[in-house]
């Protein structure tokens, strides 16, 4: 079984990569095999709605010649896929939303490649965004028809220098009992 983790900061020592390194670290205990996807690595364009992934049924964008299709691959690969991302004025990176946005096109064009996967969001900000941030990326796991399962509070974490997050007990707590559900859910699923 295989999970790929998406950190849609752009920062080097992110508090996004802080939270998705304590998910890693449960799914692996739970043998689960864990990669860690830095976006700020890769160069994604955003989808331009040119419907080129629904007419080609090859599971790709041929829109654009960026680093889209091996991640694309990693998505469609996994058993649980797990993004997060840092609050930006609000919102979601757009590094993630591009991945997200061409990504779901693609996976809603070629017979929905990501249905009953299991997986779901986690946003961390200074003081203020996370519940936009998060649903902004909960809103695209549930129209691509995946398993989400909860936590013990929403999967946010508070920090805003890098590294601060791991003073966030609760927020730990909450990413941590998430990454176990979701290691739970997806072995079930696996019968």
């Amino acid at each position: 079984m295989k999970a790929l983790l998406i950190n849609g900061s752009p920062r080097e020592g992110s508090n996004t990569g802080v939270l998705l390194q304590h998910a890693s670290d449960v799914l692996e205990r739970e043998g689960i095999e864990c990669e860690i996807q830095e976006l700020r690595q890769n160069t994604i364009h955003g989808c331009i709605g040119c419907a080129a992934c629904r007419k080609s049924r090859n599971a790709e964008c041929p829109a654009h010649k960026d680093d889209f299709g091996p991640i694309l691959a990693k998505m469609i690969a996994a058993d649980i896929i797990i993004t997060g991302s840092p609050v930006y004025f609000g919102s979601a990176t757009p590094e993630l939303m591009a991945l997200l946005d061409r990504a779901g096109y693609v996976s809603r064009g070629n017979g929905n490649l990501f249905s009953r996967k299991v997986g779901g969001p986690l946003a961390v900000a200074r003081r203020a965004g996370h519940n936009f941030t998060y649903a902004q990326q909960l809103y695209w796991f549930t129209i691509n028809d995946m398993i989400v399962p909860g936590s013990t509070y929403w999967n946010i974490g508070f920090g805003s220098a890098a590294g601060s997050v791991s003073e966030d007990e609760e927020g730990i707590r909450t990413i941590e009992r998430f990454a176990a559900n979701c290691a739970w859910v997806a072995h079930k699923v696996a019968g």
